[in-house]
């Protein structure tokens, strides 16, 4: 344990943040695992697209916080939305 001021302080501030980071990271896997989730339950189209605009923020939204890599929440967003699109063809189509 840190025996500083300065250092107790970043100790807790450190502690703090790690904290806000996991929950929105986990935030972010459960927007994502709800988009597969619709898509294999052959929810609504229209959810499905509500489900991707949410999930869609939430990886924004790590992005700019630093929590991901800013490439890997592009690459993320890419992928799901080619899922969807599919998704919503292959619906449209029935």
């Amino acid at each position: 344990m840190p025996n500083i001021q300065s250092a107790k302080k970043r100790a807790l501030q450190s502690e703090k943040r790690r904290k806000v980071n996991l929950a929105r990271k986990s935030s972010v896997k459960t927007a994502i695992k709800k988009v597969v989730a619709a898509m294999k339950a052959q929810e609504d189209a229209a959810l499905t697209k509500e489900l991707l605009r949410d999930a869609e923020a939430k990886l924004s939204r790590a992005k700019g916080k630093q929590i991901l890599h800013a490439q890997t929440a592009s690459r993320t967003v890419s992928r799901l939305a080619k899922k969807v699109a599919a998704y919503v063809k292959a619906q449209g189509s029935k």
